[in-house]
């Protein structure tokens, strides 16, 4: 499975603690995330991560074309809904782009869960 993983500044404990609960699914996944979310995944928990730009420096958009050409089977984008994004075009282009190929996206934990857990069991 490929999987990118990617959090706002304001949820990136979030996805670090997420990212604990599924250990054995992501150590079995392809893995493509923005860079410091990448960064930190990698540092806390030993994942190989694939690392793009930052979110604001193009790195949602490079996943978008990660996801448009199927190298993507799944997204979790912990968005920060409190915190205006300097680059919100860029996150409604990725998320536009998971809804027009048919590829799961969750963006909060809630759903990032039910997700991961689904596939935990396939």
């Amino acid at each position: 499975m490929r999987l990118a993983l990617i959090a706002h500044d304001g949820k990136k404990d979030a996805m670090i603690a997420l990212a604990a609960e599924f250990l054995p699914l992501l150590r079995g996944c392809s893995l493509l995330a923005t860079g410091t979310t990448g960064a930190r995944l990698a540092e806390a928990h030993g994942l190989t991560v694939e690392r793009m730009l930052s979110g604001p420096w193009g790195g949602d958009l490079q996943i978008g074309a990660r996801l448009a050409v199927g190298e993507l089977d799944g997204v979790v984008f912990l968005r920060d809904p409190m915190t205006p994004q300097p680059h919100e075009p860029d996150i409604n282009a990725l998320v536009r782009a998971c809804d027009v190929h048919d590829v799961p996206c969750a963006t909060n934990v809630a759903t990032a869960r039910l997700l991961l857990q689904r596939w935990s069991q396939a």
